[in-house]
């Protein structure tokens, strides 16, 4: 089979080329790259040179493809314009081109952001979509647009991952870097908010599951490890890795805010748009969790890395790295 990659060069995207490479039914992988390879540097595929906003380049790697894995999207940015043309318009633009070439398979990573919090219960996908950030209503509008393009020969999946860590990540990342330097910032008390979580292991297992699935329109799926955790236990996990102890440090969630938006004015004035910010924080004080029946019922997913194993290949692939 033909696969054309869309954020091939990033976190979870170039986890999944590593994938398709290691799959003989994948015989070409066609990524989109504007100018760095970075973690595909050296790898067997077939570069298509451009972004997400040129029309000629997204047609040259959808014709053909027997599957579109569409992974690229933008996590942050200053004004919700900018993450609509990322996430949404861009979405657009890759479904149309599709249609035009034969609509192939095309599976698209969405966010547990784009549901909302669940509030006391893990949200299942017949739940309504309640965002509560700017990147969360983004993921939402891309899925609406994605249900007013689809014809009747589409077959689109689209899958919900909530946090999503391992190796090669720059973001939660920080947290097992302060942990490392024996501080370990917890949110609530410990044991609320809970959090659902993803290797990026089996994201990419989930990946290539539904791009199995032929049947046509769009189905949608959460996936996560399968099971809620809290910050205590997430620490408790983090320390026993390390081999350290750490001191925890709770925040009540009203500080986080206050704390954001001191960190985001005065990033501001290096005209940095910080990792940490007030619309991150606004996700950050509630609880994110989810259920992954569907997905294993239906696309047969099943969880390979539980928190333990997850947390240890990220720390490890950190220290070997030299990033901690």
């Amino acid at each position: 089979m033909k696969a054309f990659v869309t954020g091939g060069t990033g976190f979870i995207g170039s986890h999944l080329v590593d994938a398709l490479l290691s799959d003989p039914r994948y015989e070409d992988i066609r990524c989109l790259i504007r100018n760095n390879r970075k973690w595909l540097k050296e790898k067997d595929i077939s570069p298509v040179k451009g972004d997400l906003e040129n029309l000629d380049a997204l047609r040259d790697g959808i014709r053909g493809a027997d599957v579109v894995f569409h992974i690229a999207g933008r996590v942050m940015a200053p004004t919700y314009r900018e993450l609509e043309q990322a996430n949404v318009d861009a979405t657009e633009n890759l479904l149309r081109i599709a249609q035009k070439e034969g609509n192939p398979k095309i599976v698209v990573l969405s966010s547990l952001a784009a549901a909302g919090p669940s509030n006391g219960r893990p949200k299942i996908e017949q739940d309504s979509l309640d965002p509560v950030s700017r990147y969360g209503r983004s993921k939402k509008q891309m899925e609406e647009r994605i249900t007013e393009i689809a014809d009747e020969q589409s077959s689109i999946t689209i899958l919900r991952p909530p946090a999503v860590y391992g190796p090669r990540e720059d973001q939660i990342y920080s947290f097992f870097k302060m942990v490392s330097n024996r501080i370990c910032p917890i949110i609530g008390d410990g044991k609320y908010p809970k959090v659902s979580m993803i290797y990026v292991g089996d994201v990419v297992q989930a990946v290539i599951k539904a791009a199995d699935q032929s049947a046509t329109g769009i189905n949608t799926y959460f996936i996560s490890d399968g099971t809620p955790h809290t910050w205590d236990k997430i620490r408790d996990t983090t320390m026993k890795v390390f081999g350290k102890k750490a001191l925890s440090v709770y925040v009540k969630p009203n500080w986080v805010k206050k704390i954001a938006r001191s960190f985001e004015k005065t990033s501001s004035l290096f005209g940095i748009y910080p990792v940490f910010n007030e619309d991150k924080a606004k996700e950050m004080v509630l609880e994110w969790t989810c259920s992954t029946d569907k997905a294993c019922q239906e696309l047969q997913y099943n969880p390979q890395y539980s928190l333990g194993e997850g947390i240890s290949r990220t720390i490890h692939w950190y220290q070997k790295h030299q990033w901690l």
